[in-house]
């Protein structure tokens, strides 16, 4: 049955009954999808007409944070709710206004989740940045993010030394006391002096310890239209500069309803999300999806990955949901995965293609299916295998609720082929994506011609409708005029038990045009050389077609951003030069 709700409906009534109708229909792929409206208010503030509403008189734990020395923190939605007041009133305090940009540089603490839902109550712009930035990203975000303010852990701080710019520089970590100094504003001055005299704890830094101060109701000072910038996101920049994109005070809010159904998230689920502060998976999974779910974040702090210890910490916590990126996933398998005595419910992945391999291993270990979901920073999810459906091997699934994927044709840009660039029909109006490319407007356009908004991925769709991740359209090259899907042979060498992860990328070649050539991560237990590279060319020709076999190998480590999106461009500009350390098929015949 249809949803009710027009698409018009207001707030929170209207967020309620989409959330609703696919929590009902959170197994019926075929219900879900052909009866979902996206609802479209006017007005809408997340924070306020969402968070709050579900947060009153609610003691159910919302966030739950472990750190490595087994200290944790656990706060119930009622108690993130009073808050995430309280610093929007001592944010307020400082000058932050609606329409200022708001760089938040914090790991998992609970100050990020308090910062997130403060400034949207405020109506501000957050831009969110991984504390893995160094100096010169951190002046690309203030210089063309405009921002006006800063959250920052103490340990991060020198890092704006050599940042200038006018702007109110927020501490957290360092103490109580406010201190107040050069760049600070006006705003500040006037905070510090109602919280009475205190040593400065740095120079020209304001401690977030005075946020204690503050009171905990909040009053809005305007409504907030849904058209109203809430994020604006640096991408990774795998190839260029980083864009900007903008998202508003639905397009991920309501849009990740999407991700909640792909998830398969229930009221009261505890959900672990694995993915670091400031990249846009972070806001899907451990801020819209579960909350939208009113289910529990849980966080697993950790210096260095042990799959013994998260699997007990997972037990531990009784996580029902997880999402990790695929590295993560291939990091697992190298482990015992029998020591989780209770496995979750519902097993995710996204960020890249996850490769067959790895989902057998969880299928059988764990006795649950890895299902693949495919979105950007642009998107909310688009495309996933989602509960309670058929799978089919190497399929990211279907086009999920509220989202029209088409395949755009190669040569004639048209909807329809078989295979072709993934896109979203724009003429549905899909709520689920971004405003734009902030300040680019050619970017944007280009992004968006034709009616269509233009992933770059390539996708292949079956007679059931099902998608396969093909590449990005600048990865896929021909090799003596045939197609290469650089996942695909990653897939294959994967297989290989000396194989932890793995990039293609073409190499020169003066009969074929191309050949593939393959950088090679070892597992544990093996070590690179001819005996290591001779096996590998031997599996690559018992498992690939003799077009598609690999022809020239490589080891060591792949170059990735700090999103951990593998950099194909420094591959194939390396694999250009050429390379004394690589191994070629033809040495071992």
């Amino acid at each position: 049955m249809p949803m009710t709700v027009t698409e018009t409906g207001g707030g929170t009534e209207a967020f309620r009954a989409a959330r609703d109708f696919l929590l009902r229909h959170r197994e019926d792929y075929a219900a879900a999808y052909e009866g979902f409206a996206w609802p479209r208010p006017e007005r809408f503030n997340w924070a306020l007409d969402w968070f709050d509403v579900i947060a009153e008189g609610n003691d159910r734990t919302a966030l739950h944070i472990v750190e490595e020395d087994g200290s944790e923190a656990r706060l119930t939605f009622a108690e993130l709710a009073r808050r995430s007041a309280r610093a929007a009133n001592w944010l307020r305090g400082l000058g932050v206004t609606a329409g200022d940009r708001l760089v938040v540089m914090l790991g998992n603490q609970v100050e990020l989740w308090e910062v997130a839902l403060a400034a949207m109550k405020l109506r501000a712009v957050v831009i969110p940045a991984t504390p893995l930035l160094g100096a010169a990203d951190l002046r690309d975000r203030i210089e063309r993010g405009r921002a006006r303010h800063v959250v920052v852990r103490a340990e991060d701080t020198a890092k704006f030394a050599d940042v200038p710019g006018d702007y109110t520089r927020i501490v957290v970590g360092v103490g109580v006391g406010v201190g107040v100094g050069a760049g600070a504003g006006a705003g500040a001055t006037a905070s510090a002096e109602a919280a009475g005299p205190t040593a400065p704890t740095a120079p020209g830094w304001i401690s977030y310890d005075g946020v204690d101060t503050a009171p905990d109701a909040y009053v809005p000072d305007g409504p907030t239209l849904a058209t109203d910038p809430l994020m604006l996101y640096f991408t990774s920049g795998t190839t260029a500069r980083p864009k900007l994109v903008e998202h508003t005070h639905v397009s991920y809010p309501v849009g990740h309803l999407a991700t909640m159904y792909w998830i398969g998230l229930k009221p009261g689920d505890v959900h672990l999300n694995i993915s670091s502060p400031g990249w846009a998976k972070h806001a899907w999974s451990n801020l819209f999806a579960p909350w939208n779910a009113e289910a529990t974040v849980f966080i697993h702090n950790y210096t260095r990955f042990d799959a013994g210890r998260l699997m007990r910490e997972m037990d531990r916590a009784g996580v029902t949901s997880f999402c990790a990126p695929p590295t993560v996933w291939r990091m697992l398998i190298q482990a015992d995965l029998t020591q989780l005595k209770t496995p979750p419910r519902e097993v995710v992945a996204a960020g890249e293609p996850l490769n067959p391999e790895v989902i057998e291993r969880v299928r059988s270990d764990w006795g649950v299916i890895i299902r693949d979901g495919f979105g950007q920073t642009e998107t909310a999810v688009q495309v996933a295998n989602t509960p309670g459906q058929r799978l089919k091997p190497g399929s990211m699934g279907r086009p999920t609720p509220g989202f029209r994927v088409v395949l755009l044709d190669a040569v004639t840009g048209e909807p329809g082929a078989d295979e072709g660039e993934v896109a979203l029909d724009l003429s549905t109006a899909p709520v689920g994506l971004m405003t734009g490319y902030h300040g680019d407007p050619e970017r944007t356009a280009e992004a968006m011609a034709g009616g269509f908004y233009r992933t770059g991925d390539i996708g292949a769709r079956d007679a059931d409708g099902y998608l396969t991740y093909v590449g990005r359209s600048d990865d896929v090259f021909k090799a003596s005029d045939y197609k290469i899907s650089p996942f695909e042979l990653e897939s294959a060498l994967l297989e290989h038990e000396a194989v932890a992860e793995a990039a293609v990328v073409p190499a020169p070649d003066p009969v074929r045009l191309a050949v593939p050539k393959a950088y090679v991560v070892l597992a544990e237990g093996h070590e690179p050389g001819p005996a290591t590279a001779k096996a590998l060319f031997e599996h690559s020709r018992a498992v690939l077609a003799p077009y598609k076999r690999l022809r020239r190998l490589e080891f060591g480590a792949l170059p990735k951003t700090v999103s951990g999106k593998i950099r194909r461009i420094e591959l194939r500009e390396a694999t250009a030069q050429g390379s004394d350390a690589e191994y070629r098929e033809e040495d071992f015949r």
